[in-house]
């Protein structure tokens, strides 16, 4: 039974950065102070209430959770405790800087219940990490990785392609890199120009182009794509949604509310265009597929059935048969197999 995130936001709390892209209380909606023990205690009770049997997990984003003061993380994992020990909770989660991790921290937070900790390692390009002022190098984020690993608690590393300096083939480099250090899995969040912040300033002076949202979606369906070859799962695609990311806050730079979906719809299209590629114009095709992946499939808005249908009678038929990575198509007394992992192929001059 997939758990529920109890999240709790400490935007800012604990950086010794102001990192070039980073406003987290916009990207949060939250003003990022340290929650007290009360207020931890009340939304896991709350939240328990509304999860229907599921089990939890309390997650802290935001911040540089090992750069507190230890006994601040403390105070904030204590109550955590009794829920840890009825199984109320699961495990904790963690988001924190490569270079704020330690051998002695991790063992500490280990005793207390973490199991996840989320690495802002953003690029493994030391280029890109000096001129967007992380204060770290693409080697403290390997180490930090490798220590996680030896404490035997799992490690996602967050990416940010589009960062300035960073090109299609680094950001796939990045991701490749801390596949090889032993991350468990990754986030992508491609760099949106915030207002307020120093990309934003960059970016109206002119010396900064961030990604379009369709360069970005481009880069993140190879990014994808490659992770999914090497059996890591992405977590998450692009920056949640929350109150205060608009079109007010957001400048320029690839977002989108359902960027995750687009990147998807995006692969499964490509997979489509090329298995349809010898299907005579006008053909009835029965499109099947596992009913999870459906909306995917068919695309945001229907968009890939919809240009399909401009040529072909197509329409897609949810089977439980079929596999997550694979896509059967029904024409003419022959099926056409098609597997996204083994079937598509990118180059970085698509890109």
């Amino acid at each position: 039974m997939k758990p529920v995130t109890v999240p709790f936001f400490i935007s800012h709390q604990g950086c010794p950065h102001a990192c070039l892209f980073c406003d987290q209380r916009t990207i949060s909606g939250s003003a990022g102070d340290l929650p007290s023990s009360g207020q931890i205690i009340e939304r896991v009770v709350a939240w328990k209430q509304t999860a229907a049997g599921r089990p939890l997990d309390a997650a802290f984003f935001g911040g540089s959770f090992t750069a507190l003061p230890w006994h601040a993380q403390k105070r904030l994992l204590a109550p955590l405790q009794p829920f840890l020990a009825d199984g109320t909770i699961r495990s904790v989660r963690i988001s924190t800087r490569p270079d704020y991790v330690t051998v002695d921290q991790l063992v500490r937070l280990k005793r207390m219940g973490v199991f996840t900790v989320e690495l802002g390692v953003q690029s493994m390009d030391d280029e890109v990490l000096k001129r967007s002022g992380r204060g770290h190098t693409a080697d403290a984020s390997e180490k930090a990785i490798r220590h996680v690993k030896d404490q035997e608690l799992s490690v996602v590393a967050q990416l940010m392609p589009g960062l300035p300096g960073d090109t299609p083939a680094a950001s796939r480099e990045s991701l490749m890199r801390v596949i090889r250090a032993g991350a468990d899995a990754v986030r992508i969040y491609p760099a949106v120009v915030l207002a307020g912040t120093g990309l934003a300033r960059l970016f109206q002076e002119g010396s900064y182009r961030p990604l379009s949202l369709g360069q970005g979606i481009d880069l993140c369906k190879v990014l994808l794509h490659q992770a999914n070859r090497e059996r890591i799962k992405v977590l998450r695609i692009g920056l949640q949604a929350e109150t205060g990311l608009n079109h007010s806050t957001v400048l320029a730079g690839c977002w989108h509310p359902a960027l995750g979906h687009l990147v998807r719809s995006a692969l499964w299209g490509d997979l489509l265009d090329h298995l349809t590629a010898g299907v005579p114009d006008g053909a009835p095709l029965v499109i099947r597929c596992h009913p999870s992946i459906r909306s995917d499939v068919a695309g945001h808005g229907s968009g890939t059935i919809k240009r399909l249908r401009s040529r072909l009678d197509c329409r897609i038929v949810p089977d439980s048969a079929l596999d997550l990575q694979t896509l059967a198509l029904d024409f003419m007394d022959q099926r056409i197999t098609g597997n996204l992992l083994t079937d598509l192929n990118y180059s970085l001059k698509e890109v």
